[in-house]
C-alpha cells in the first residue's frame, strides 16, 4: 500500500468543481510535485491534504490511516508555506522551536531539536535574529527548519520559492532536495514553475482543469507528454497542426502543410486532426541534410544557447541552439533546419480521444 492515497478525491463549491475525483498515490520518502497553472487545482488538492479544507468526496489515507476527517494538527503533516508566516516577533530559535513548545516538549529536548533543524539549513549561529535581519532565502530556511523540527510523516510545501530570486531559487532547489533525501520525508511540492518541478521531483502530477492530465517521471513527462496541454505547458514546444494519412505499426504518416511527417506513435490510437511537437532545442540548423528551409525572424542570445524564431512553409519554428562559442547567421538570413524522426511526438487535437 502507498504511504498517502487520494482515492476519487473531488472539491466542489456550489456549481464550480475545483477538483474532480483525483487518484493519486504517493510513496514513502518520494518527492512529488503537483504542477499547473494558476486555478487548476494544486493548491486545493494540497489544502485537502493538509486539512485546511474538507473534500466533498473521496477519502484520504497517511500510512494506513484514515485522515479525510482528521484535524490538521493530528495529521502529522509539515507544511511551508508561499509566505513562509514566521512570527515577527520571535527569534530564528523561537520560530522553529513554536510547535515543539505547543507540543509541551522539554527544554532540552526542544533545544536539541532545534539545534539540529538549524543545522541542516546551515543556519546554525543565527538563532537570536529575528525574521526582519534575515535575507528572503534565510527566512525561507527558518521556514522549513521549523517543519522539519516537528518531524513530520509528510512534508508539503506551497510555492515556497515563488518569493526569492532566480540565482537563489536554483540554489534552494538543489538544497531543498538534499535535505528531502537526506531525511527521507515524503515531500509533496505545489509548483506552477516547470524547471522547479523537474529539478527536484521523483514524479510530477501535470494538473489542468482539476484533473491529473499526466503522472509522470519529469523525463517522461518532458519526453513523452500524454496530452497536448502537458506537452505544451511543460518546456517550450513546436506545434504543427496536421491530418494523418496512414497509421503502421511504428509511426504514423501525417500531412503537415503538404510536407509528409514520419512521427512514432508510441501505441497512441491517433487518427484524423493531430498535433505534431517537436522541442526547440531538438531541431538544428543544417545545410546538406535540412528538411526544411527558412528565415531567420528574431535571434536572441541568452548566454547558455541562442534562441531563434524561424519563418518556414511549416509555419514558425522556435530553435534552441546552445552557444558553441560562435553566433549563428543573423536575422533575415535563410537556414536549413533538420531534425530526427524519433524527436517528433503525434497526439490527438485536444478534446479528442486518444490522448494517452
Amino acid at each position: 500500500m502507498s504511504f498517502l492515497t487520494l482515492q476519487g478525491i473531488s472539491k466542489r463549491y456550489g456549481d464550480f468543481t475545483a477538483i474532480e475525483h483525483i487518484d493519486l498515490s504517493v510513496e514513502r520518502g518520494e518527492f512529488m510535485s503537483l504542477l499547473g497553472p494558476s486555478g487548476c487545482g494544486k493548491t486545493t488538492t494540497l489544502q485537502m491534504i493538509a486539512g485546511f479544507i474538507s473534500p466533498t468526496s473521496g477519502r484520504i489515507t497517511l500510512d494506513g490511516r484514515d485522515i479525510t476527517d482528521a484535524r490538521p494538527e493530528k495529521r502529522g503533516i509539515g507544511v511551508v508555506f508561499q509566505s513562509y508566516a514566521l512570527f515577527p516577533h520571535m527569534t530564528v530559535a523561537g520560530n522553529v522551536g513554536f510547535g515543539l513548545e505547543m507540543r509541551k516538549m522539554k527544554r532540552d529536548e526542544r533545544r536539541r531539536r532545534i539545534g539540529e533543524a538549524l543545522e541542516l539549513v546551515h543556519l546554525s549561529g543565527l538563532d537570536e535574529r529575528y525574521p526582519k535581519e534575515l535575507s528572503g532565502g534565510q527566512r525561507q530556511r527558518v521556514a522549513i527548519a521549523r517543519a522539519i523540527a516537528m518531524q513530520p510523516e509528510l512534508l508539503l510545501l506551497d510555492e515556497p520559492m515563488s518569493n526569492l530570486d532566480a540565482k537563489l531559487r536554483e540554489e534552494m532547489h538543489i538544497e531543498l532536495r538534499a535535505i528531502q533525501k537526506r531525511l527521507g520525508i515524503t515531500t509533496i511540492l505545489v509548483t506552477h514553475d516547470q524547471v522547479e518541478a523537474m529539478t527536484m521531483s521523483d514524479r510530477i502530477a501535470v494538473m489542468h482543469r482539476g484533473k491529473v492530465a499526466q503522472l509522470s517521471t519529469p523525463f517522461d513527462a518532458y519526453e513523452r507528454p500524454a496530452t497536448p496541454f502537458t506537452s505544451t505547458f511543460l518546456g517550450r514546444t513546436n506545434t504543427l497542426e496536421g491530418e494523418v494519412l496512414r497509421r503502421n505499426p511504428r509511426c504514423a504518416e501525417v500531412a503537415v502543410a503538404g510536407t509528409t511527417l514520419h512521427v512514432p506513435h508510441e501505441g497512441r490510437d491517433v487518427d484524423g486532426a493531430v498535433n505534431v511537437y517537436i522541442r526547440p532545442e531538438k531541431v538544428r540548423l543544417a545545410n546538406g541534410d535540412a528538411r526544411l528551409q527558412g528565415r531567420i525572424a528574431t535571434r536572441v542570445f541568452v548566454g547558455n544557447q541562442w534562441l531563434l524564431v524561424v519563418d518556414t512553409a511549416l509555419g514558425r519554428m522556435h530553435v534552441a541552439q546552445p552557444n558553441f562559442g560562435a553566433p549563428p547567421p543573423e536575422e533575415g538570413r535563410e537556414v536549413g533546419l533538420a531534425w530526427t524522426d524519433d524527436d517528433l511526438r503525434v497526439l490527438n487535437q485536444e478534446g479528442r480521444h486518444g490522448h494517452a
